[in-house]
C-alpha cells in the first residue's frame, strides 16, 4: 500500500501518538467566568477541577433519561476537534454527547511532572464523569481515547454502559513495526502542522507545546500490554472499529473482538487512520444502531 510523502508523513506523526472547533474559549475568560456557560450554538462548554486539573469539557445536545450520555475520548496529540470535528455534530443531533480534553491537551492545562498514562486519564475521565453527576455513560474513543475507554471500563466498570472503540491498541503486537520505529524517532518537527495549530490555537500555556509533544511521544513508547484475561473481563457490550488501512492491524481488532465478550466489529473499507472519524455516513448510524440496541442479559 503506496501513501504519498505528505500522507506518509502525517500518519507516521499521528500513529506517534496513535491518532494523533465545535465552541472554543480561552483559559483566561473562563478563570473570569462560571464553571458552566451557553455559547450562541447552544453548546455549554466548561471547566471541571478533577484530581489536580481543570479539566475543559462540552456538552452538545439534550439530556435524555431513557438514554445515557456518550462521552467522547479523542486521540493522541488532538483535541476534541480534530478527533470529532465531524462526527460531533451527527451524534449529538439524537443523543447528549459530552467531550473533554484530557491532562495538557487543548483547552486543559498540563501538570508538568505528572506524567501521561492511560491509567491516570481513565481515573481523570471517571472522576469528570462523577463530577457531572452521571453515573453511566457510553463511551467512543479514538486511537488513545480508544485505550483509555477500555482502562475505564477496567478501572471503573460501574461507569460504563457501553463501549465503541475505533483503531484502539490493546498490545504492542496489534500495531504495525513501523510504528514503534516511527516512535522511537518521534520529534516536535514531524508532528502534523494542522494538530501544532490547533493546540497552539487553544492551550492556555501555548510554550509547552514540545513538553506537550514530547510526554505524548513517550506515553506510546512506553505503552504496556493489557492482558488478555483482562480484556475478557469487561462485561460492557463493545463496538470494535477498524480502517482498513489503519496504523493497528486489522488482525488485532479481530482479536480484540474475540476477546471481549459482548462485540461486534466493523472493518472500514478504504480507510487509514486518519480517516476513520470522518467516515460519518458510515459510522453515524453504526453508533446509533448498536447504541440503541437492547443488550442482551
Amino acid at each position: 500500500m503506496e501513501k504519498s510523502p505528505r500522507t506518509l508523513n502525517r500518519l507516521l506523526a499521528a500513529a506517534a501518538f496513535l491518532a494523533s472547533a465545535i465552541v472554543m474559549q480561552t483559559a483566561a475568560q473562563a478563570s473570569e467566568q462560571p464553571a458552566m456557560e451557553q455559547n450562541e450554538h447552544a453548546v455549554r462548554s466548561g471547566y471541571a477541577p478533577v484530581n489536580g486539573l481543570r479539566i475543559y469539557f462540552e456538552i452538545h445536545g439534550t439530556a435524555n433519561p431513557t438514554q445515557p450520555p456518550l462521552v467522547l475520548l479523542h486521540g493522541g496529540g488532538d483535541t476534541i476537534e480534530t478527533s470529532f470535528g465531524q462526527i460531533l455534530p451527527a451524534l449529538a443531533a439524537e443523543r447528549q454527547v459530552i467531550a473533554f480534553e484530557q491532562q495538557g491537551y487543548g483547552h486543559t492545562a498540563d501538570i508538568a511532572d505528572r506524567p501521561f498514562s492511560f491509567e491516570q486519564s481513565a481515573d481523570d475521565t471517571a472522576a469528570l464523569l462523577e463530577h457531572l453527576h452521571i453515573e453511566k455513560a457510553d463511551l467512543f474513543g479514538f486511537s488513545n481515547g480508544g485505550t483509555i475507554a477500555l482502562q475505564v471500563a477496567i478501572r471503573h466498570p460501574q461507569a460504563v454502559r457501553k463501549l465503541v472503540l475505533a483503531s484502539a491498541l490493546v498490545t504492542r503486537d496489534g500495531a504495525y513495526p513501523w510504528l514503534w520505529d516511527a516512535m522511537a524517532k518521534a520529534r516536535l518537527e514531524n508532528m502534523p502542522q494542522e494538530l501544532q495549530e490547533a493546540y497552539l490555537k487553544v492551550a492556555p500555556r501555548p510554550e509547552n507545546l514540545r513538553l506537550f509533544h514530547d510526554k505524548a511521544a513517550r506515553r506510546m513508547r512506553d505503552f504496556k500490554d493489557i492482558p488478555a484475561d483482562t480484556i475478557r473481563s469487561i462485561a460492557a457490550p463493545t463496538l470494535v472499529v477498524i480502517g482498513d488501512a489503519d496504523v493497528i492491524r486489522p488482525e488485532h481488532a479481530v482479536e480484540m473482538f474475540r476477546l471481549l465478550p459482548h462485540a461486534q466489529l466493523a472493518v472500514l473499507p478504504g480507510t487509514d487512520h486518519m480517516q476513520v472519524t470522518a467516515r460519518v455516513e458510515w459510522l453515524v448510524p453504526m453508533i446509533r444502531g448498536f447504541l440503541d440496541t437492547r443488550s442482551a442479559p
